[in-house]
Parts: structure tokens; C-alpha cells; sequence
């Protein structure tokens, strides 16, 4: 058994706990420098921009180890995917598509129109996407999940074009993982590329020789993806600038350590940039849990590339609060990916949750059932983002476009506030732009 103790202790006991910035400034986060990082893929993404097709081939060799005929997936090496896989995944993903069907269905937006004034309306109407890429990584796991938290909230948004590129694997000839594979074609994605980290997305940003552009690349990937979505900001739509995953528990005596520990477990086999943050006002639970710690990461795999060095690093933490009331403060300047509540009553104190990217209430709704089959998007906000933006979801691939219709009466009602605002603003074109539809002169209000 492991001797020695994970998770660093920061006592936030006693004193009245500080507001906004200063009390984030006192929580753990991993290092993610998205800046350094900026400089390293900028000629990799050029270059993909001035040889295409070519250029990935070289990468693939380069990064992954292989070299491709072609970055295009056969539709043959899909279908094969699919019937070579085991019935009981097979099984899992499907029974994982129909609920986050289920989910994001439901978020479809419909056009609304609203009548400002009689003979002046102004509708609101949802447009898709024309075209995403989407990026399922391939680094130290598989991830057909990410494939379906992609494609799920695309198809159901109504996105007419949709692919996938995830990193091509030497043990399977350069072909993407054949579950990643499979995973397409249950959805129905045949446009899949062996392409990876800052490569695909450049692939999606510029365009090549067999992969037209897209407006817009959403999926989890490393800190090159992020580096590459931030370069092509601007040029295309993003999701998010993903960084390590992160688990917050904020738990109070009533909770079951060895669930705590399992599922600060659970998130820090990702990586070992991953954060666990435990926050209570048990000192008995916090003992408790590092003692879970030791038995069960003793009986784990990944323990020492991925799960010691998540859980012993600076980003990973015991925060010691007075209450439950401090803890929420606390998660809230935290602003987790994922937070757990296994606390007395933990429905009520969910519902007072402020910044997360998404919350799981009580013991028996773990974030490993939202990683898969919960129905919910596992593509969140990372790095205290979760203060500002939200997870993937069908409103990520829609466009919102108002259509202004006035007739001539109604734009007369309002044409003297208009010339108002215009010259308020030194901007007399505006105004004249209305004054000529009335013969220069504008009506007075009615």
C-alpha cells in the first residue's frame, strides 16, 4: 500500500473568507500556458495551410509514428470498425447516443416572432452551422464518448455537414482507434480524418485537397488544440480552449469517503494535469478520504504516469471550510468542469450553485455517469471558464438572426427617435437615411 499522503491541505478555517479574485487566487489550478504554446503549432499550422494533404501525411509520421496513404478514412475501414466491435460497447454507446438524444433534443430553439409596435416586427430565427469539424482525441485514451458529446448536439442542431478527425494510431495501420471508428458509424458520420492535435484543426480552419473548410471545430483535445483553436480565432467559430479536466467535491459529514475518493480517482487518471478538489467542513470526512486514497489508488492502473502525480500536484487539493454556505463560495470562485454535491440536502444546495460547468447531485450521480450516459454533455468549461461560458449543447451550432420588417406607418412612429440617437452619436447618415424615405421631412410623434 502506498505510504504516503495525496492531497495538499489549504485551511480556509476561521477567517472570513476573501471576495472575487482574492478568493480565487487561494484555490489550486494546473499550469496550462496556451500563450507558450501559441508560438509552437503557428508554423505546423501554416504549413498545413501552404502544402494541404502533404503536410498532414508528414505530421502523422512525425507525431504519431506512422505514415499514411491518405488522411481520408475509407468508408470500408468504418463498416469494418463497426462489425469488429464487441456487441457489449457496441451496446453501451448506443444506449449512450439515445440519451444525450433524449437531452439535446430538447434544446432545439424555435423562431419567435414579437410585434414591437402594430406593423413593426422583429423575428428571431435559428440558422445552423453549415459545416464543423469535430475533434475526438487519441493521446493516452480512446474516447468514442467525445465523438458522441460532438456529433449528438451537431445532428440534433441540424448541421448539414459534419467530421470528425481524431489522431491516426500505428497499431492500427494509421487508421483513428477502431472504437472511434465505430462510434462514427453508429452516428452516421462517413467524413472521418486520421488527423491529430493542432494538425486537424489547422485540416478544418484552412481546408485541403480532400477536407473542404469549416466554420467551426468543437471537442476536448491537449494544450496544442487549444493553442490551435486560439490561433484561428476569428477565422473560424471555437467551442472552448479546453484545458485539463477537473473535479470539485464539495461534501460535508454525511458523505461516503469511499465514494469521495473514488471519484476524485476517477478524473485524475485523465491526466497528470488533472485537478481533484475536495471541499468540506469535515475534518473526519478530509481523513477519511486520504485514507480511501491509499487503498484505492493501490488497486488502480495509471497510478504512477497519471493518477499520483494528478492528485499530488498543485492543482489537486483538501480545502477546509466552516460550512456548507463557505464551501458553496468556494466552488463558486472555483468554477469547476465538474461538480459533485454529497452533502445533506444536496439537491437544495445544488440548486444554489452559481459557476459550474455541470453539477451531479447527491451519491449516486457520479461524474463518470455524466462522462457517459447521464444524457448530459461532457464537453464543459475548464480553468474557472465555467463563470462565464457553458458545456457543448445544440445552442453551440446555432446561429441567432433577427429579421427587422416595419412598415412605413410603423417606422414613422419611431423615425424622430432614430434621427435623435443618430445626431446624439455625430452620426447624421443614420439620419438621413431615414429622413429620405419621408421627403427629408420626419414625422412628428404621434
Amino acid at each position: 500500500m502506498l505510504q504516503h499522503s495525496f492531497l495538499a491541505r489549504i485551511d480556509l478555517r476561521g477567517d472570513a473568507l476573501p471576495e472575487g479574485p482574492a478568493l480565487r487566487d487561494l484555490l489550486p489550478r494546473a499550469d496550462f500556458d496556451v500563450a507558450a504554446a501559441l508560438e509552437k503549432v503557428r508554423p505546423i499550422c501554416e504549413d498545413v495551410h501552404h502544402r494541404g494533404d502533404a503536410a498532414l501525411i508528414d505530421f502523422a509520421e512525425r507525431f504519431d509514428g506512422v505514415r499514411l496513404d491518405r488522411v481520408r478514412v475509407p468508408a470500408a475501414a468504418l463498416g469494418r470498425a463497426l462489425e469488429e466491435l464487441d456487441p457489449a460497447v457496441r451496446a453501451a454507446l448506443e444506449e449512450s447516443i439515445r440519451r444525450a438524444r433524449l437531452v439535446h433534443r430538447a434544446q432545439r430553439r424555435d423562431t419567435h416572432t414579437t410585434q414591437v409596435v402594430p406593423g413593426g416586427t422583429v423575428t428571431e430565427k435559428w440558422v445552423p452551422v453549415d459545416r464543423v469539424g469535430l475533434y475526438a482525441p487519441g493521446g493516452r485514451s480512446v474516447y468514442p464518448s467525445s465523438v458522441i458529446m460532438n456529433v449528438v448536439p451537431a445532428q440534433e442542431a441540424g448541421v448539414p455537414s459534419l467530421a470528425l478527425a481524431s489522431p491516426a494510431q500505428a497499431d492500427f495501420g494509421g487508421l483513428p482507434h477502431p472504437t472511434i471508428l465505430a462510434a462514427c458509424a453508429l452516428l452516421g458520420v462517413d467524413e472521418v480524418y486520421a488527423a491529430g492535435g493542432a494538425t486537424a484543426v489547422a485540416m478544418f480552419a484552412y481546408g485541403t485537397e480532400s477536407c473542404p473548410p469549416a466554420n467551426m471545430v468543437t471537442g476536448p483535445g491537449n494544450i496544442w488544440v487549444a493553442a490551435a483553436k486560439r490561433y484561428f480565432t476569428g477565422r473560424i467559430g471555437i467551442d472552448a480552449e479546453a484545458g485539463p479536466t477537473e473535479i470539485a467535491i464539495l461534501a460535508d459529514s454525511t458523505a461516503d469517503p469511499v465514494h469521495v475518493a473514488s471519484d476524485l480517482i476517477s478524473q485524475a487518471e485523465h491526466d497528470p494535469l488533472a485537478a481533484a478538489v475536495l471541499v468540506t467542513d469535515s475534518g473526519d470526512l478530509a481523513d477519511a478520504v486520504e485514507k480511501e486514497l491509499q487503498t484505492q489508488v493501490a488497486a488502480t492502473r495509471h497510478i504512477d504516469d497519471r493518477i499520483v502525480p494528478a492528485l499530488k500536484g498543485h492543482q489537486s487539493a483538501i480545502v477546509l471550510v466552516d460550512g456548507v454556505d463557505e464551501g458553496l463560495r468556494v466552488v463558486d470562485a472555483y468554477g469547476a468542469e465538474h461538480l459533485e454535491i454529497q452533502t445533506a440536502d444536496a439537491a437544495a444546495v445544488a440548486g444554489r450553485v452559481r459557476n459550474a460547468g455541470a453539477v451531479f447531485v447527491g451519491p449516486w450521480s457520479p461524474v463518470s455517469l455524466g462522462d457517459y450516459a447521464a444524457g448530459s454533455n461532457h464537453v464543459l468549461p475548464t480553468g474557472g471558464c465555467a463563470c462565464h461560458s457553458s458545456g457543448l449543447s445544440v445552442q453551440s451550432f446555432l446561429r441567432g438572426i433577427h429579421i427587422v420588417d416595419y412598415t412605413e406607418d410603423a417606422l414613422a412612429e419611431v423615425a424622430h427617435h432614430v434621427v435623435t440617437l443618430a445626431e446624439a452619436e455625430d452620426l447624421p447618415a443614420h439620419g438621413a437615411a431615414i429622413k429620405a424615405r419621408f421627403g427629408w421631412k420626419v414625422p412628428e410623434d404621434k
